[in-house]
């Protein structure tokens, strides 16, 4: 049987040493198979990371009810349902117990937009009880951020449709009914 002389190059600090083994200790212990194993297995745990970095980024989802309260600088609070559905479609209800007593309209259409990853904007017209049979009637424009993807808050204006009257600015804050 012939021996057969193999040079196997490694390295050893800045420099490329050839070694005479034999056979190359490389090639005995199959270490060519296994850096292409490692060389896939690393490809494969980067387009992972890829893939979940990816889905995280992804807007949250808005389409759902919202139980919305809002507090207006002067102290003023007023609470109703936010229903999101697709398309930038969605409706408002005032849950104020004194506008289904008078008879005042509690449902109203409205529109929202979602943008920057986690910012969102949702408006429509609605009607706030003045006293007991006054109506305080405009557009409510919801203006906040997801803090987590059952939580809204952010900054509301509402602009009367009547008079002169005053914008109103405040707070919301919005939690995805458990219905929702």
């Amino acid at each position: 049987m012939e021996t057969q002389t193999y040079l196997c190059p490694f390295v050893v600090g800045q420099f490329k040493v050839l070694k005479t083994l034999s056979p190359c200790a490389e090639s005995r212990l199959g270490l060519g198979e296994n850096v292409k194993a490692t060389q896939a297995l690393i490809l494969m745990a980067i387009a992972h990371t890829g893939w979940a970095a990816q889905a995280e980024a992804q807007s949250p989802n808005l389409i759902g009810r919202w139980n919305v309260e809002v507090t207006f600088a002067n102290g003023t609070r007023h609470s109703l349902r936010f229903d999101a559905q697709g398309e930038g479609k969605g409706s408002f209800e005032l849950l104020d117990p004194k506008a289904k007593v008078w008879g005042a309209a509690t449902h109203f259409e409205a529109k929202w937009t979602l943008s920057d990853g986690n910012s969102v904007m949702f408006s429509g017209p609605v009607e706030f009880m003045l006293g007991n049979v006054g109506r305080d009637a405009g557009t409510l424009v919801c203006k906040g951020k997801f803090e987590t993807e059952s939580l809204i808050t952010g900054e509301v204006d509402f602009s009367p449709l009547v008079g002169d009257g005053p914008l109103k600015s405040g707070t919301f804050k919005a939690i995805r009914a458990a219905d929702g």
